[in-house]
């Protein structure tokens, strides 16, 4: 099936695509020129290569289609774990430079207890060409651990959803740390409007993950890092604390979307 949907306003589908190509598709951008870049954020596992066979050339990856779906570029080896330029790891999102089309993308989904584990940023040109890594894994400054959503503000930072390190950080275009937030939870999703105002959404907390802390949608600026609004979880039955997204995106009139992994569909919440 189609894992990428395109909807009017009114929330009828106006076309889908991407049918076949992807593992796990994850993260999702649209680009100045409304080109859709989307990543798949890992690879087939031995007991799914046993159940389809022939899925072992999939996978972690970033796609890049044009409006209308016809595939203009992907980044990595598709099926291989690695670094790049030769491939990625499980990258969870990516984000292009709106000046001059710089592509940014965050990885990995790993399991953050693996020995292993990858968390940078890679940074390809407008063509694909790879220039640089940001950050390595860790707890540092500048340093990830499942750099889950990344974005540009309006002065051409980047801001990082570092997930498991329960923060938001901002560094420079180049990598430099500038600053990090706190208050904003265990960060899947992040979305900032013109004016800065960012919006995230926390899906996993619980006492366990993340104690003390409730998962929900935070809204703040990115001028002093503090919450001015919470959206809390909404009533479920796959969840007896509440269901959240992970995705998260404003439309111009300032209502919020969130992309709900739980009840597998997409969740409105209308400004008053």
């Amino acid at each position: 099936m189609n894992p990428v949907h395109l909807f009017d306003e009114s929330g009828k589908e106006v076309r889908s695509f991407g049918a076949g190509m992807f593992v796990w598709p994850h993260g999702i951008h649209v680009d100045r020129d409304g080109n859709v870049w989307v990543t798949d954020a890992r690879t087939a596992s031995p007991d799914e290569l046993g159940k389809f066979p022939g899925e072992g050339n999939k996978g972690s990856v970033v796609v890049k289609f044009s409006p209308e779906g016809k595939v203009l570029m992907t980044l990595g080896k598709p099926g291989v774990r690695g670094n790049p330029p030769e491939a990625l790891t499980d990258p969870n999102d990516v984000v292009t430079d709106p000046g001059n089309g710089d592509i940014y993308v965050a990885e990995s989904h790993t399991n953050v207890a693996d020995a292993n584990l990858v968390g940078r940023i890679s940074v390809f040109d407008k063509n694909g060409k790879f220039l640089r890594t940001i950050g390595k894994t860790g707890t540092g400054p500048g340093e990830f651990r499942t750099p889950h959503g990344i974005e540009f503000d309006s002065q051409g930072r980047l801001i990082v959803a570092d997930r498991h390190n329960h923060r938001i950080q901002i560094l420079t275009k180049d990598g430099k740390f500038i600053t990090e937030y706190t208050d904003f939870g265990r960060s899947s999703g992040l979305a900032i409007d013109k004016n800065d105002v960012i919006y995230t959404a926390d899906s996993e907390s619980t006492d366990k993950v993340h104690p003390g802390w409730q998962r929900g949608i935070r809204i703040g600026s990115l001028k002093d890092g503090k919450v001015t609004v919470f959206i809390p979880p909404h009533a479920s039955a796959t969840s007896l604390d509440g269901a959240m997204g992970e995705g998260i995106a404003i439309d111009a009139a300032g209502n919020v979307f969130s992309a709900e992994a739980q009840l597998r569909g997409i969740t409105k919440y209308v400004r008053k």
